[in-house]
């Protein structure tokens, strides 16, 4: 047989999808067909922002059996999703309190807590993980102290991919780099770090040995009796998207682009030293041992609620109409932790701007001007932290994910940075998640050996700086890109 047929579960915070994969083992090929798409949003239970999982499992076995009924003979299946967040199980596999969001503010003011209690370079030191207020972390420890009846009925905690899995198979499992972003997970021994848990309130036995990408964990029956190994793969999106893309060189960073965008570079050792605490630069896992020394970014979740809040279906029409509007009228810092779930975002921009003495927009397009420069400049700030941590520039920025068909955004981050961009491919953590199931079914080597099939197998867009630019000359105001975009604002 020369052909392997794995599909991709990829969860986001706003949509999902089931991807049907076919490698050709004789040309070295991948391509990926769309076989279901659907909408994930937030809802209020009870008073908290919380996941419809019930929702999503439906949508993932429908996706899943879609491909089945086609009659297509699946070789293997894998499931990523978003970081952090949670599900807790009692001792029959029944879930056990609400699955609730990181956007939900339960966890408004733990971590500043945690820093008075802890200190913020002990906790650094321990885990090498940047300080995000949603992180497992400190979500656990809200839970523990705002409904401490929960805790005694579970016996397990799972991560969103890791419950989706048991969710097919029955098996239990904590896949390793999605695990590293919960802020649990010592970077010396990369097991559970027990201070941290305990400060958080639970038990260690909520969670079992953290495993490493590329493991078949059980099956899936279809409807027609086919069992279909389940691959454990990189579970945390980024984790997917940064082995699905397709690195020019070991000096090139990457940006995931889509609700969150992650910038970073991937190292074989962590950089968790005073000079990455001081830029709160984290070192999640990765594939094959590697890390992922990165920082997030808000991305285009701000985009996506100004587009809703207004109504806006045509995307490329607003790009079209922003690119018309003079670069950096209206700056704010898309970091702003204001910026994570307001009420209405249209209203944060323009009081964020207002508020720093800066014009404020007021149309759509202005709105889209304003979250597009601010973020290539952000991006400018973080390659240039990036760059002084590793020691050597950066030779190129790969942009992947759905954010790396924005190609306004992509020119202005190419003219902020100051390197060459390369956009796609799109679809990257789809990508990375089917390299690993093919590693698991040996059909690939490692990594390196994916990039380039990747590489071959979609073509990529490049945009070179231009140093003439409105944002490029903005930038070259301010010596090194060291401003904040707080600072950008002064």
């Amino acid at each position: 047989m020369t052909l392997r047929h794995s599909v991709a579960v990829d969860l986001g915070a706003s949509s999902g999808r089931v991807m049907l994969a076919r490698f050709d083992r004789d040309t070295r090929s991948i391509c990926l067909r769309e076989i279901h798409r659907f909408v994930n949003c937030l809802q209020r239970t009870d008073g908290f922002a919380t996941w419809d999982l019930d929702a999503l499992e439906q949508e993932i076995r429908t996706g899943l059996q879609k491909t089945c009924d086609e009659g297509i003979v699946i070789d293997s299946i894998g499931i990523d999703t978003w970081g952090v967040d949670f599900v807790l199980l009692d001792r029959d596999g029944k879930r056990v309190g609400l699955p609730v969001s990181y956007r939900d503010n339960r966890t408004d003011g733990v971590m500043e807590n945690a820093l008075g209690e802890l200190g913020r370079e002990e906790i650094y030191r321990r885990t090498g993980i940047q300080f995000l207020p949603f992180n497992t972390l400190y979500q656990l420890r809200a839970l523990s102290e705002q409904q401490p009846g929960v805790l005694d009925k579970v016996e397990h905690a799972l991560l969103i991919p890791d419950y989706f899995c048991y969710r097919l198979t029955g098996a239990l499992n904590w896949e390793y780099t999605n695990a590293t972003t919960t802020q649990l997970i010592n970077i010396n021994s990369d097991s559970w770090d027990e201070t941290l848990l305990g400060w958080a309130g639970v038990p260690r036995k909520w969670f079992g040995t953290p495993t490493h990408p590329g493991n078949v964990i059980g099956q899936w029956i279809c409807r027609e009796g086919n069992k279909i190994p389940v691959v454990s793969v990189a579970t945390h999106d980024t984790a997917s998207a940064v082995l699905g893309a397709p690195l020019k060189d070991k000096e090139a960073a990457y940006l995931s682009s889509g609700t969150w965008s992650l910038m970073g570079f991937e190292s074989k050792t962590p950089y968790a030293t005073r000079k990455a605490l001081a830029a709160n630069i984290t070192n999640e896992g990765g594939a094959e041992g590697r890390y992922r020394v990165l920082k997030n970014i808000m991305g285009l979740w701000l985009l996506q609620r100004v587009t809703k809040e207004l109504a806006i279906t045509d995307l490329s029409d607003l790009i079209a109409r922003a690119r018309q509007i003079p670069a950096c009228k209206f700056v704010i810092n898309p970091n702003d932790d204001r910026f994570i779930n307001p009420e209405s975002m249209s209203r944060e921009i323009q009081a964020a701007c207002r508020e720093s003495q800066q014009p404020v927009p007021l149309t759509d397009s202005e709105l889209a001007r304003c979250i597009f420069d601010s973020l290539a400049l952000l991006y400018a700030q973080i390659l240039q932290e990036l760059a002084e941590l590793r020691g050597r520039p950066v030779s190129c920025l790969h942009i992947v994910g759905g954010g790396s068909q924005n190609e306004l955004l992509n020119q202005l981050c190419a003219d902020a940075c100051g390197v060459p961009v390369l956009a796609g491919p799109v679809e990257a953590s789809t990508l990375g998640n089917i390299g690993c199931q093919l590693m698991a079914l040996d059909e690939i080597t490692d990594v390196d050996d994916f990039r380039t099939i990747v590489a071959a197998s979609y073509q990529l867009k490049s945009f070179s700086p231009q140093t003439d630019s409105e944002i490029a000359r903005y930038v070259a105001q301010f010596p090194h890109n060291r401003q904040t975009c707080k600072e950008f604002c002064a």
